[in-house]
């Protein structure tokens, strides 16, 4: 089913409201719900509200808390969630270090206790519109681990996401990925819509390719498997020490398969470029690189070459023509939900 922006963004918002959210609040996060949705990362999109409530209802999410720094100085801070609603703490912690940039050049922050960042390109992205270089690198506990390490059989750590973001007018490069081989919500998507998972996605209870999503969302026992091998799997240990360590939250030893919360610790560097060259130097050497790596003939002429970013707007500019796709599985959760905290779902 398709579904239009603007009345899914009021329904997740009323939804989140009536939940113990302030009308804020819950404006934020419906926006960065709907905007992950519009730019393909389903996964991250409206079907989390269903996780979103019962984290809520078991006090394990908190409405209306904010960043709170706790440690550093200067151009370095360390900020706890006081798990508050990530949409909305990430961006405050975002902002902060975007100013901390602006006055010395460089930002480092961290972030600890806070519940589900979300799609955490929209950090990049906002970091990009402020004429910064953003690095976020991210580490989670959800239940049990969900991504097993290189050669190992078992789950040790989360989907660790990274992001890299170089602005670039309205178009900025941002790179952002889960480290492993697809994002946990793309699992739960395919379970939901009886579909299997890409090929290299997966491993069962017995440490053996499938395709099957019931490995995780259905019978369980199985595990995600890291992109890339050894080289997605050592991304996933750095998100774990530098998203969770560094910033003093929790990291995957301290998994509690009982607790229905989404922790997230992340850290967070942000460069102005205009301290270390000359802002339209930059600029223009950025295009000309970008410009470069475009011009390479397409091998498929259906599929030319796109770069991080790309995609994404791409994906939006349809979706908001078109509507966001939610499989009737989805829906009939993200429906149940809402009713759950009194709120009818639109007609559809």
């Amino acid at each position: 089913m398709l579904i239009a922006a603007d009345p899914l963004r009021d329904f997740l918002a009323e939804a989140l409201a009536a939940a113990g959210s302030g009308v804020e609040e819950a404006a934020i996060v419906a926006d960065h719900l709907v905007e992950a949705a519009l730019r393909g990362h389903d996964s991250h999109g409206p079907g989390m509200l269903p996780a979103y409530l019962r984290s809520r209802a078991a006090g394990r999410l908190l409405p209306d808390r904010h960043a709170e720094r706790m440690g550093g100085h200067g151009a370095l801070a360390a900020f706890d969630g006081g798990m508050g609603y990530g949409q909305v703490v990430a961006r405050e912690v975002t902002d902060w270090a975007i100013g901390a940039a602006r006055q010395h050049g460089l930002a480092l922050a961290t972030l600890r206790n806070v519940h589900h960042i979300a799609r955490v390109g929209q950090y990049g992205e906002q970091a990009a519109a402020a004429g910064m270089i953003g690095l976020f690198f991210v580490n989670g506990l959800s239940g049990v681990p969900r991504v097993a390490p290189f050669d190992g059989a078992d789950a040790r750590t989360s989907t660790n996401p990274i992001c890299i973001a170089v602005p670039q007018g309205k178009t900025p490069v941002v790179l952002d990925f889960a480290t492993s081989r697809i994002a946990l919500g793309k699992v739960r998507v395919a379970y939901n819509a009886g579909k299997p998972v890409p090929e290299g996605a997966l491993i069962d209870a017995h440490g053996q390719p499938t395709r099957d999503p019931g490995v995780i969302y259905g019978k369980g026992g199985g595990a995600m498997l890291p992109f890339g091998e050894h080289k997605g799997s050592g991304l996933a240990l750095i998100c774990e020490l530098l998203g969770g360590v560094l910033s003093g939250g929790p990291t995957a030893p301290g998994t509690d398969a009982a607790d229905p919360a989404i922790i997230n610790g992340m850290t967070a560097i942000l460069i102005e470029p205009g301290h270390l060259i000359d802002p339209a130097v930059f600029d223009q050497d950025v295009v000309a690189l970008l410009d470069y790596i475009r011009a390479s003939p397409a091998a498929d002429p259906s599929h030319p070459v796109m770069l991080a970013g790309e995609p994404e707007r791409r994906s939006r500019a349809r979706r908001l023509a078109e509507g966001v796709p939610i499989d009737p599985a989805s829906w009939a959760e993200i429906c149940r939900a809402a009713e759950s905290v009194g709120v009818i779902p639109p007609p559809g």
